[in-house]
């Protein structure tokens, strides 16, 4: 459990509420993570795409402690969430959830089975629970039940659960797709009730006439193999013969295993002038030593032509894209026989056929040749830009186009005819859905949208965090195959349908969508009790950018029923409170780089947001922020946001929100753990602020330092499953308290001191806390900066490529100017981006060539006689070991004298310590310390020593270790 102190502020007048006490954080975090099986996800993560969706449990815990009195113990607060039990066996509900995580693989049935209770997200608290929780409510909130907004509602979790315990609830948002997906969850399903019917009848009658009308576009009557989609991908013209050079990376069209699967295997006519391919299956046709379909012609330094062998350089291919010099490229075709019966051939003449006529119609179409006729928001990392994909209609084949569009235009001819036959708002509500379901399609087919190898399927354009011009891309039919219309149909209809079944009778009646800008509301002044947000991701999504795929969709199909809603070509770009670094690339200069004005703009939006909701919330309401993000520069403008709006920070809880690694904030600073952050408006005014006497820095720097270790040392002890990333990321929650109770805060020099340097001492502090638990026996104080930056980065990260700002505040902590040493010792390097950190083989030149032959790009030298970077010297002693065996690295390590260096033999212990150890680096460095190269070196400790997971009781718990 979190423990906060129950919150009382120096306002007696300021009634503390249950978030500022003890929360089940344990329980409530392993249902976030069940949540997050693909299998298991609530029905509005499947009515359409949207980004970085809370999960349902956080999103009902943050609510209802919000609004409740302080005071209700845990098990009552989880089972009016619905969680635990539903017999009356008195249990401690924390730890019984406790005990079936434990035991989950153990089990014979369902996951439901198995922990005695059904899926929070799909249970609604029954009448007399509801009854309970209001009588609760209205006592604490002056006879009224507490409004409830959420300022950035995206995909609708927040605002749903609230209505769904029967709160008053505001749900606002700035995009027009999101808005869309809120009138849908929040509007129509409460409201207008089931149309599954209405659905099925409009959607059958959609699908019957334009699949109709694409059919000829993918030309089954030979062989009726009908195709469900093309594998494509592009060609160029070789400068050098003229034979099509296809642009594919790799061959798979199905990769079952690395050597096993269907593939596309290219062949070069007699007279070299054309390709063709043929379907071949590994291995029963062709071994991978025979043809190897990870091999494509297509590298990132260009293109080699099959049939002469020359290169044509990235460049000039991004150059043939960009000026329409190329030709689409069919290469593979899943087909669909009458009977279901389904496999892959190779395209035919009437395939290619059906190709040249969709280009030739979307030329001499008129309604074609305009549709999406509008310039593209090119950002900062688009991918698609640079070749050609300006506009949007550019980012779709000519057979996705025609297909997309004769969906679009059964839509349009039937629009008046739902609308008059269906009954009140169900015409609205059904036509709604129905767009929903074609901008689905859309996801999954465009030039974007890549080939899924693992399933031989569509994967979805919209599963990162920018838009990648995909050198193999599939062709959908959506009137066949997989994902096809009525697959999509299906699953928006049912997603609805369950949603409707979560209201019940005493599910709110007042419920209001805005599209607005988060700053400017269309809300009286202190009219709200309770504020929960889920603030913009700071950089790692810029929503809008991503939201245009379907905005430019969607406004085809709903312009005429949400005119003011879809009044722009594209969404807007300028209100959005994200650091979009692209909006400032030509007024960067070198006083002002692009990410510092992202940054201050990000900011400066976030502040009007935060005084905005401090203006609608009467005196002593409650704002709780659920932040997920790892970047110090993201909480540093998070913090100074908030506490310049006025707000008081009164408690902080860290809790277990996502899978690791969710593809849609990749490596864009996302933790795996949420952070509510809880901040009440007193009842005088902000500006009492700007009176304070400042603090000192000198002052606030340890206990800066205090409580984040205790913090620490209480989540390690907690039994949360957390990253050693996430420890740090929730020490600061406390940390930010502490700043802010002592807000302004001055240096000696009465320069303002900013939330961020309080953060630097929290990672510090935090990370020789974790040093403390983690490495066994180790002082690595000892040790050179560099040396110790190294491992503490492998300890802390436990990966090899992890974000700059960690790495660069972690290096500033250890007085290390990473940036300064990346030249000179070559122990990191970029990618993409991001920090990696180097191995022994990319550091120490090859021993066994002579010196004039040896790389000058690697700086260690394995002849030196001494190092002054303790890592230089175990990098080059396992390098020695690598390439010239026991014997002679034992000489090495002798006449080197390491049997009796500390920082040598504490710098091996701690990598076998640090590193993953099913890496070859960890092995390499096992070997150092085994046989006879561990007695030259006198070593006390053995590799076996750090194996043992049962030897380190703190060893990092896996995700289904939540003890």
């Amino acid at each position: 459990m979190s423990q906060n102190s129950e919150s009382q502020d120096s306002d007696s007048e300021l009634q503390s509420v249950a978030i500022e006490g003890t929360l089940p954080l344990k329980a409530v975090g392993i249902e976030n993570l069940k949540e997050a099986n693909p299998n298991r996800m609530p029905p509005h993560r499947y009515l359409h795409p949207w980004f970085a969706r809370r999960p349902t449990p956080v999103s009902r815990l943050a609510t209802l402690s919000s609004v409740l009195p302080s005071g209700i113990d845990s098990n009552t607060i989880l089972d009016w969430m619905q969680i635990g039990p539903r017999d009356e066996v008195e249990v401690d509900i924390q730890e019984y959830v406790a005990e079936r995580k434990r035991t989950e693989g153990e089990r014979t049935g369902t996951l439901d089975d198995h922990y005695g209770y059904p899926r929070p997200y799909s249970q609604t608290p029954t009448s007399s629970e509801m009854e309970e929780i209001h009588s609760l409510l209205r006592e604490r909130w002056d006879g009224e039940l507490p409004t409830v907004l959420d300022p950035t509602a995206g995909g609708g979790v927040i605002p749903l659960e609230s209505a769904r315990y029967g709160l008053p609830t505001i749900a606002n948002e700035l995009n027009p797709v999101p808005t869309v997906i809120l009138k849908v969850i929040l509007e129509y399903a409460r409201e207008v009730g089931s149309i599954s019917n209405e659905l099925n009848k409009w959607g059958d009658q959609i699908n019957e006439r334009a699949g109709e009308r694409v059919e000829s576009y993918f030309p089954g009557a030979r062989d009726h193999q009908t195709p469900s989609h093309y594998v494509c991908t592009y060609t160029v013209d070789c400068p050098e013969c003229g034979c099509d050079i296809p642009l594919a990376k790799k061959w798979w069209l199905r990769k079952k295993s690395s050597s096993e699967g269907a593939a596309a295997r290219p062949i070069v006519s007699e007279d070299g002038s054309e390709i063709s391919y043929e379907v071949v299956h590994l291995p029963d046709d062709v071994t991978k030593s025979e043809f190897n379909p990870q091999q494509g012609p297509h590298t990132r330094s260009g293109a080699e032509c099959l049939n002469c062998g020359i290169v044509m350089e990235s460049e000039e291919i991004r150059i043939r894209l960009r000026d329409d010099d190329f030709d689409y490229e069919p290469y593979g075709v899943k087909y669909v026989k009458a009977g279901g019966e389904t496999g892959w051939r190779a395209p035919n003449s009437d395939d290619y056929e059906a190709q040249r006529k969709a280009r030739e119609r979307i030329d001499s179409d008129f309604e074609l040749s305009t549709l999406l006729d509008v310039q593209r928001y090119i950002g900062d990392e688009d991918r698609a830009g640079p070749y050609g994909v300006t506009k949007w209609r550019d980012a779709f084949s000519p057979r996705q186009l025609v297909t997309q569009y004769e969906y679009l235009r059964a839509f349009n001819e039937l629009q008046d005819d739902v609308l008059s036959n269906e009954d009140g708002d169900k015409g609205e509500a059904t036509l709604t859905a129905l767009s929903l379901v074609a901008s689905k399609i859309v996801d999954r087919n465009s030039r974007f949208s890549p080939l899924d190898t693992r399933l031989g399927n569509l994967g979805n354009a919209l599963g990162g965090k920018h838009f990648t011009l995909q050198w193999t891309f599939v062709e959908n039919n959506p009137a066949l195959g997989f994902q096809d219309y009525h697959d999509h149909l299906n699953r928006v209809r049912d997603s609805y349908q369950e949603i409707v079944s979560y209201y019940n009778e005493e599910a709110a009646d007042d419920v209001h969508i805005s599209q607005s800008d988060a700053a400017d509301l269309e809300i009286d002044s202190d009219s709200v009790q309770a504020v929960i947000i889920d603030p913009p991701y700071y950089d790692s999504i810029i929503y809008s950018e991503m939201a245009d795929m379907c905005y430019v969709w969607l406004k085809e199909y709903l312009s005429g029923i949400y005119p003011e809603i879809f009044s722009d070509d594209l969404t807007d770009k300028d209100s959005e409170a994200v650091a979009n670094v692209a909006e400032y690339e030509d007024v960067a200069s070198s006083s002002s780089s692009k990410s510092e004005l992202a940054a201050e703009d990000y900011e400066n939006k976030m502040k009007d947001i935060f005084q905005e909701l401090y203006r609608v919330l009467e005196p002593g309401g409650v704002m709780t922020v659920m932040f997920t993000h790892k970047e110090s520069s993201a909480w540093d403008t998070l913090t100074n946001s908030l506490i310049r709006s006025g707000f008081t920070i009164t408690s902080t809880h860290p809790i277990t929100s996502e899978m690791p690694h969710r593809t849609d904030t990749q490596g864009g600073g996302s933790a795996d753990s949420t952070l509510l952050l809880t901040g009440r408006k007193p009842y005088t005014t902000a500006e009492h602020r700007n009176d304070e006497s400042p603090t000192l820095w000198s002052d606030v720097r340890a206990e800066t330092r205090s409580v984040a270790k205790d913090a620490a040392r209480d989540l390690l002890n907690s039994g949360l499953s957390l990253t050693k990333t996430d420890v740090i990321i929730s020490a600061f929650g406390p940390t930010l308290k502490v700043y802010a109770d002592a807000y302004p805060v001055v240096d000696d020099q009465d320069q303002e001191i900013p939330p961020r340097r309080a953060l630097e001492e929290a990672r510090e502090a935090v990370t020789r806390v974790l040093v403390d638990e983690y490495l066994e026996g180790e002082r690595l104080g000892n040790l050179d900066d560099i040396t110790e930056w190294y491992i503490l980065s492998w300890l802390v990260h436990e990966s090899d490529t992890f974000d700059y700002d960690d790495g660069h505040q972690l290096g500033l902590g250890l007085g290390v100017d990473i940036d300064g040493i990346k030249r000179s010792t070559k122990i990191w390097g970029k990618k993409r981006g991001d920090i990696q950190l180097k191995t022994h083989d990319d550091r120490v030149q090859d021993i066994t060539l002579p010196p004039e032959e040896r790389s000058s790009r690697t700086p260690v030298d394995p002849d030196a006689l001494s190092y002054t970077v303790a890592l230089d010297a175990v990098h080059a002693a396992m390098h020695v070991y690598e390439k010239q065996g026991e014997d002679v690295a034992i000489d090495w390590l002798k006449e080197r004298n390491f049997d009796t260096d500390a920082a040598f033999k504490a710098t091996l212990k701690a990598l076998l310590q640090v590193l993953p150890q099913n890496s070859s680096e960890w092995e390499a460095a096992r070997d150092l310390a085994l046989g006879r190269a561990h007695d030259a070196l006198g070593l006390e400790f053995t590799p076996t020593d750090f194996t043992d997971a049962g030897e380190d009781k703190h060893e990092q718990s896996e995700l289904d270790d939540h003890t």
